[in-house]
């Protein structure tokens, strides 16, 4: 039984490990960059013709999109690193003033021909090249393997497609979502108990930190976009990517306004030390809304990473009756905060405070609010996609997939989310 456990659990972990980037992106390259130098070792009068695999590493990306928005941008800098190289070496072949010589060219003129953010890949290209190539009239075949390479590289990413990476990027929302509430219900569980100051400013910290947790997801959710566009395989692909978007657009403005309450308890208990955060009642009442809205927060990460449309609606329902729970909770604390600051009227806007955060975070987590910001979300990206690409509009339309027609798709499947 411990044996069946063992390789179950390496089964898991070697399923997980083929869809990492770094495994994912190391076969993908070490395949591309193979079958070039095979058909390079065919085409190429070359003995090693080792110019056609350095291309395809340097043409493989990790998602599709990636390599058909930089690809010909990248062969581009790859084909003028090498046309330098062959020139400084039919010239005046590989010394250390070549060399600088060489560097100096082939950023110039990868400035020149506008690679962009290429520019260096063209004085790598032709600096590496310049170490292999050799004087005569063999050189101009690495022209040839060049374009082997970039041919076999665009070609890998078309056949052996990219993971869509979207899985991933929802585990990362839910992830963050997780240390919100844990945030929460900490919170929440000091404010009840009695907070000291430097507790209370420990919990400031904390929640000043998920700033880096959201950078660290908003790079996951990137790449999903990227694998998303121009993918065969998915189908609304820009709905997926909206829906995504817009859910850590949320998530984040719950992160700055649980700051911003974590921020009112440090003063709040400042201002009342030695005595208690607030009085048992109060405490108690506040406890039991954060963690219902720690709840929901999860509830929503769900919603959002959730793609098949009958978990969708049960994620929707279960979000809903817990935002109710949440605003009758809320509508109790609401009472209690007020009888405190009529109790203590010289700090009546901490409790306000407190409160006023409370119902922003109920306020992003609603489900009206949530269909409304991905409709005009949906009509945002539509309106770009338009001015960018009028004439593939045009061409939807012909084909009798109308703006009506989307909205309506669109529609159904933000509804069910």
């Amino acid at each position: 039984m411990r044996e069946v456990r063992e390789w179950t659990a390496r089964a898991t972990r070697i399923m997980h490990k083929r869809r990492d980037p770094v495994v994912v992106q190391t076969f993908r390259s070490a395949t591309a960059a193979t079958i070039a130098y095979v058909i390079a070792l065919r085409l190429s009068p070359e003995a090693a013709p080792l110019t056609a695999p350095l291309t395809a590493l340097l043409v493989v990306q990790v998602t599709l999109y990636a390599t058909l928005t930089n690809g010909f941008r990248r062969v581009n800098a790859v084909v003028t690193g090498v046309l330098v190289a062959i020139a400084f070496s039919l010239l005046v072949g590989l010394t250390w003033w070549s060399l600088a010589m060489l560097l100096v060219a082939a950023l110039v003129v990868g400035r020149l021909v506008r690679v962009e953010e290429y520019v260096p890949e063209v004085a790598i290209s032709a600096m590496l090249v310049l170490g292999v190539t050799t004087v005569g009239d063999t050189a101009w075949a690495r022209v040839v393997e060049t374009l082997i390479g970039a041919s076999v590289g665009l070609a890998c990413n078309l056949l052996l497609a990219p993971p869509v990476w979207v899985e991933e990027a929802g585990e990362s929302i839910e992830d963050l979502a997780r240390r919100l509430r844990q945030l929460m219900l900490r919170m929440g569980e000091e404010a009840a108990g009695g907070t000291p100051v430097d507790r209370a400013a420990e919990r400031l910290h904390e929640a000043r930190r998920l700033d880096h947790d959201i950078v660290e997801v908003d790079a996951a959710l990137r790449q999903a976009e990227d694998s998303l566009r121009l993918n065969p395989r998915v189908q609304d692909s820009v709905l997926h990517r909206v829906v995504m978007r817009t859910g850590l657009d949320t998530l984040e403005i719950c992160t700055v306004v649980l700051r911003v309450l974590a921020r009112s308890l440090t003063d709040l208990a400042k201002e009342r030390e030695p005595k208690p955060l607030l009085e048992a009642e109060t405490g108690a009442a506040l406890e039991q809304l954060l963690s219902e809205i720690a709840d929901a927060v999860v509830s929503f990460a769900v919603l959002v990473t959730t793609h098949l449309s009958t978990n969708a609606e049960s994620a929707e329902e279960r979000l809903a009756a817990e935002l109710r729970t949440a605003a009758g909770t809320r509508d109790k604390l609401a009472l209690l905060l007020r009888e405190e600051a009529e109790r203590d009227p010289g700090h009546w806007q901490l409790p306000g405070a407190v409160l006023t955060e409370v119902n922003r975070i109920l306020d992003e987590l609603d489900t009206e609010h949530r269909t409304r910001r991905l409709f005009e979300e949906l009509d945002r990206v539509s309106r770009e996609q338009r001015a960018r690409m009028p004439r593939l509009t045009r061409l939807r339309e012909r084909l009798g997939v109308t703006e009506q027609l989307w909205r309506n798709r669109a529609g159904f499947d933000g509804r069910s989310r």
